[in-house]
């Protein structure tokens, strides 16, 4: 029996393994969808390749029913300097994967700037499983090779999901991250793993979706294990924003830590509220390159904080007052994200948030792209906040509870 448990666990590592780091040695249009401009839309006097002094590279997934809450984040969340990719759960009906490639291709801005690509083999993602790191992982490694050539290298990966939604413009987060570091991660993180211990790290469990079409529940061991006493555990939410240069060292792994993790959390419940925590934080080169924030309004239920509580009007205030750039879980159309496009982004419905690179029919609108404008930005009352926040969990302070 020991062997043949021994066997099984083996043979679901390998297989996350491989379907981590099996990225096709063809071309990268294989794997995604890319829109390419007919021609050069930039007009700019600067002599870098990307006149935005950050990019970022986002990473949106969605599942099965969220097509319409994933058009409406992108309009919110586009800006031509940044790069998006979008994975659709593969359990999702064709017509919705379909529904979201020609939301893509018929969007005027999206191909004339051609930085959002939609994964073409998605992945199938398990609740809780490892397969969601697997997409992380895949995604990242995705977004690392799909820059263009004629623009800057991206300078921090954000995760988001289309339950996600912005209380910052996009001009605001340029802005606001353009007098930091480039090599801090926002990783909220703990070693206090408290009810997580045996709910989390001693139990052994095995994701169907690594080796299976169809999606089914994690399957648990009876057996449980021990803790880990190679490297330490550590904890936290699952959205990060983390810098270029961790995000290379997940993927290629120049010490061996990485991997090693990987093969670790392949049977660990809830492995994205670990993987990148614990890595980060037994890593002697970018432990004390963490920031422990999220940078997400959530509100969580109590007890035991392990799902998100759907905001809405009455939890307004609270998001604004909280100067956070990101907030989750909504509800699809709920009337505080009319709210929000209103009062936060200056969106209207049907267009793009209000920004710098805009062409505009009127006061505040933004319907389509201004070429002349691309590097232009008009940071408002969202980068104010922004850099409160930053500014304190930058404080001596707050670093002092660095991987704690």
């Amino acid at each position: 029996m020991g062997i043949k448990l021994f066997l099984m666990f083996f043979l679901t590592t390998l297989v996350l393994v491989s379907f981590i780091l099996n990225i096709p040695s063809t071309k990268l249009t294989q794997s995604i969808t890319i829109m390419k401009p007919t021609k050069s839309f930039i007009i700019s006097n600067s002599t870098t390749n990307n006149p935005y002094q950050v990019t970022f590279a986002y990473l949106i997934s969605a599942s099965k029913g969220d097509t319409m809450k994933l058009k409406r984040l992108m309009r919110a969340l586009y800006h031509p300097g940044n790069y998006y990719l979008i994975h659709l759960d593969r359990d999702a009906p064709e017509v919705e994967h379909q529904e979201i490639a020609r939301f893509i291709s018929s969007e005027h801005v999206f191909i004339e700037v051609g930085n959002i690509w939609m994964v073409r083999k998605p992945n199938l993602v398990t609740y809780r499983g490892p397969t969601m790191l697997a997409t992380t992982l895949h995604a990242m490694s995705m977004l690392l090779r799909a820059e263009d050539k004629s623009r800057s290298k991206w300078d921090w990966f954000i995760n988001l999901s289309a339950s996600d939604y912005p209380l910052v413009t996009q001009d605001d987060l340029i802005y606001a991250f353009s007098s930091l570091p480039k090599d801090l991660n926002f990783v909220q993180h703990s070693s206090h793993l408290g009810w997580k211990m045996n709910k989390r790290g001693k139990p052994i469990v095995i994701d169907p979706g690594l080796h299976s079409v169809n999606k089914s529940e994690l399957w648990w061991v009876v057996k449980q294990r021990s803790l880990p006493t190679a490297f330490k555990l550590f904890t936290g939410s699952a959205w990060t924003v983390l810098s270029r240069s961790f995000s290379e060292y997940c993927i290629l792994g120049w010490d061996n830590l990485p991997r090693t993790l990987l093969l670790y959390y392949t049977n660990f419940v809830s492995t994205p509220e670990g993987y990148f925590q614990t890595a980060i934080c037994n890593s002697g080169e970018y432990k004390n390159t963490t920031v422990n924030h999220d940078l997400h309004y959530i509100s969580w239920d109590n007890p035991p904080r392990q799902h998100p509580r759907s905001l809405g009007v009455k939890d307004y205030r609270r998001m604004v007052l909280s100067n956070r750039p990101f907030a989750r879980k909504f509800k699809k159309n709920d009337p505080v994200l009319d709210k929000i496009d209103r009062g936060l982004l200056k969106r209207r419905p049907g267009q793009f948030v209000y920004g710098g690179w805009c062409s505009r029919n009127g006061s505040d609108t933004c319907s389509g792209l201004q070429s002349e404008k691309y590097g232009v930005l008009q940071p408002g009352a969202g980068a104010r906040r922004l850099r409160i926040l930053l500014t304190k969990l930058l404080s001596a302070q707050s670093l002092k509870r660095q991987c704690r």
